[in-house]
């Protein structure tokens, strides 16, 4: 990725996130004595954060300071301090193991079962067990900590999403005059919807430590500025300016949207094998080239619209039996925070979904859905972009949802349409998509018919949209945003 020029970054820099850039895992268990190449392997984290912030740090120079998830983590650091990345001298990266309760409560609970569900507006899933909040306040201290443990006063620290809405409070109380950002990658609900949350007081005052928090549209910044003004009557909101004044800090709520590496993605696509893509992921008779491929890809939660989309393909074939065997929906979901039952539940309904509509019109020569969890590397991914017809990005609610900006900028043979929900953040950002409301099962259905059917001007040109808003949202113009707006 090409990155801003060094003069608009930091001269060093403290990237706080949950989910570490490397980790390391034992390949054959512990062992005694010196570790080997053959005993740990390092894998990398995939996805637009990382994507973004791994080459900013390899510039910059600083620390990463993030969860220690792999089992080798902590065998390889000395004192939690690893360089990476591995094999060169980049950066630090400063991990901080959580014992099982933490991650059960900080991660799973008052992460995943209070904030996720409020920010994406499902109220009805919040469940704010007593340790939830008292283990998402113990790891927040744990890693302001971490902070002050590894770094000079004068790093600017950058906190990333919703894990840590407390974490900036405690920084600024040990460094009055440090500068301090933060980026919320979900959505921020209305006041109506935030007056749910289980200590909302408390996660603003953490918020408001920073000198800026960022979101990926402008609804969202104004959404925050409103609950500060609801919920803290002793800070000074200027909605015109976007500053916060509270307790001695100024902060701005910025709008500025995530985008992808698209030099790295356009790349990438003209050089896979969208052939063997095809064969890797789907079964022999699906895999030939003429069979025309719709794809949806996205985690396994319950926000995605993944059941609203399988009802939709199963009322476009009941309407119209001759799409029958004209295409095949390719589905890749990746399992995700099964810890918590309301996940387990959603994958298993995702399935029984699946394998009824299998039923329902599968014949001999034709499979309806192709359901994958195989984890792809980006290559693969890259190929099914490149392969698919169709691409149905239909979540209820997302803060920006990074497949929208990946599966046009894959598109280099200038074919391939893009179905989006209005309530996604790229749908402020992104223009030549099909827009569709998430929760209309008929309107879902009659717009991928349409986009199977557009003819070939239209899709062009609504490609050619789609493609210049992704490149104009690079991921380098995100950090110089952010960075900027602290000046």
């Amino acid at each position: 990725m090409e990155l801003p020029s060094t003069e608009t970054l930091p001269d060093s820099l403290v990237v706080v996130t949950n989910r570490q850039p490397y980790t390391h895992e034992w390949t054959t268990g512990p062992v005694e004595g010196e570790i080997g190449e053959r005993d740990v392997t390092v894998s990398s984290a995939a996805g637009g954060v990382t994507s973004a912030l791994d080459p900013l740090l390899q510039v910059t120079g600083g620390t990463w300071v993030a969860w220690a998830s792999g089992d080798a983590d902590m065998a390889v650091a000395e004192d939690g301090v690893v360089t990476v990345p591995p094999g060169e001298d980049g950066y630090n990266l400063k991990r901080v193991p959580l014992s099982d309760a933490a991650v059960e409560g900080y991660y799973h609970g008052y992460s995943n079962q209070v904030l996720w569900p409020l920010c994406h507006e499902d109220t009805g899933r919040i469940w704010a067990a007593p340790s939830f909040w008292e283990q998402y306040r113990a790891v927040n201290d744990r890693f302001a900590e971490a902070v002050r443990s590894v770094t000079d006063a004068d790093e600017l620290v950058w906190f990333q999403d919703y894990h840590f809405g407390l974490a900036p409070r405690a920084v600024r109380s040990a460094r009055p005059d440090a500068t301090l950002h933060h980026f919320w990658h979900i959505p921020w609900p209305a006041p109506s919807v935030f007056e749910h949350c289980p200590h909302g007081a408390e996660l603003l005052d953490g918020m408001l430590a920073c000198n800026v928090v960022g979101f990926h549209t402008e609804m969202y910044a104004a959404q925050f500025l409103r609950c500060v003004a609801a919920t803290l009557p002793e800070a000074s909101v200027d909605r015109d300016s976007g500053v916060v004044s509270y307790k001695g800090t100024e902060t701005r709520a910025l709008a500025n949207p995530l985008g992808i590496d698209v030099d790295g993605v356009e790349r990438l696509a003209k050089t896979v094998d969208t052939d063997a893509v095809r064969r890797r992921v789907l079964d022999d008779g699906m895999a030939h080239p003429s069979i025309r491929l719709v794809l949806g890809v996205e985690r396994l939660d319950y926000s995605k619209g993944i059941l609203e989309r399988i009802a939709a393909l199963d009322h476009l074939w009941d309407r119209r039996p001759d799409l029958r065997g004209a295409f095949t929906y390719v589905q890749k979901g990746s399992r995700t925070r099964e810890g918590i039952p309301t996940y387990r539940r959603y994958r298993q309904d995702v399935l029984d979904e699946v394998n009824r509509v299998n039923e329902t019109y599968g014949t001999d020569d034709w499979q309806p859905i192709a359901y994958t969890e195989q984890n792809f590397d980006m290559e693969t991914l890259v190929g099914l972009y490149r392969a698919a017809a169709v691409a149905l990005v239909t979540p209820h609610r997302d803060g920006m949802n990074l497949v929208a900006h990946e599966y046009p900028a894959a598109c280099v043979e200038d074919t391939g349409t893009l179905v989006l929900s209005e309530l996604a953040g790229a749908a402020t950002q992104l223009d030549g998509a099909l827009m569709v409301n998430p929760h209309d099962v008929a309107e879902i259905a009659s717009t991928l018919e349409r986009a199977l059917e557009l003819d070939d001007a239209e899709r062009r040109d609504r490609l050619a949209r789609l493609q210049a808003s992704v490149a104009a949202l690079d991921s380098r113009t995100w950090v110089q945003r952010q960075f900027a707006a602290a000046e």
